[in-house]
């Protein structure tokens, strides 16, 4: 793939609980690079979004393509070893950092290099000491997930989840979790991921993170986009009056 070529389209995206639809036909689209913040009110469909697009959650209907590939398209789902094999291309960082508490720091980014992409143990442990030496935490490398702060644990699942060599980057709130004095620590390693153009999708609540690192944000509100474009245009001069609401509740 060239660098302008698009690496994500997400197209007419519905989801529903039952019968209530909590998404109701949401599109986007990213490019290989770029960095989007999706951001909106508690109840707005933002992980909801973000867990249907990493098949984490099954679609109603609508289109995932990722890399060129279609991991669901009009609702209908690529075969399992397909789906295996398109969602390699992507990672996630969750919120509660969901890191093997029995595990080492340095098994924690290992294991899934050894059983997922068949890398040999020296080979999982160069690669995992190279990302925890970027995270600053080398020195943690035979420490346990209790023995970290929860800034260091958040680090080690962004190790982990970049281990695997994702094309895209999924952040579920990755500071949600976290005192406010270690949130920093987290957008510090986001930003640098973002200069080294690691493409990402972030849901956040960091507005003034989102303006300065995103290239584009997504507003979602009630289950639909209210508004999209350039990140210092939308958080800086918001066109929706919804998109505006929303703002005004944060000092950016």
């Amino acid at each position: 793939m060239s660098e302008a070529e698009e690496i994500l389209r997400v197209s007419d995206l519905r989801k529903s609980f039952g019968n209530n639809e909590v998404l109701h036909g949401i599109s986007f689209s990213l490019r290989r690079g770029d960095v989007l913040s999706v951001i909106g009110p508690s109840g707005g469909g933002k992980s909801t979004l973000l867990r249907c697009t990493v098949n984490l959650e099954p679609v109603t209907s609508g289109s995932i393509r990722i890399g060129g590939d279609d991991l669901v398209k009009d609702g209908v789902y690529a075969p399992k070893a397909v789906q295996r094999r398109i969602l390699l291309r992507i990672g996630l960082v969750f919120q509660q950092f969901n890191l093997f508490p029995h595990f080492s720091v340095l098994r924690n980014v290992t294991e899934a290099q050894r059983v997922v992409l068949g890398r040999s143990r020296e080979q999982a442990a160069a690669h995992a000491m190279d990302l925890l030496d970027k995270m600053g935490l080398a020195a943690k490398a035979d420490a346990y997930p209790c023995e970290l702060s929860g800034g260091q644990q958040q680090r080690v699942s962004i190790a982990r989840a970049l281990a695997l060599d994702p094309e895209v980057l999924f952040f579920d709130e990755p500071t949600s979790a976290l005192d406010p004095e270690l949130t920093g620590e987290i957008l510090k390693v986001i930003r640098g991921l973002a200069e080294e153009k690691m493409t990402m999708v972030i849901v956040t609540h960091e507005m003034s993170f989102a303006r300065d690192v995103s290239d584009r944000v997504l507003f979602l509100d009630g289950g639909v986009v209210a508004e999209e474009g350039p990140s210092r245009e939308v958080i800086g001069n918001p066109k929706n009056e919804r998109t505006r609401a929303f703002l005004s509740r944060f000092g950016s």
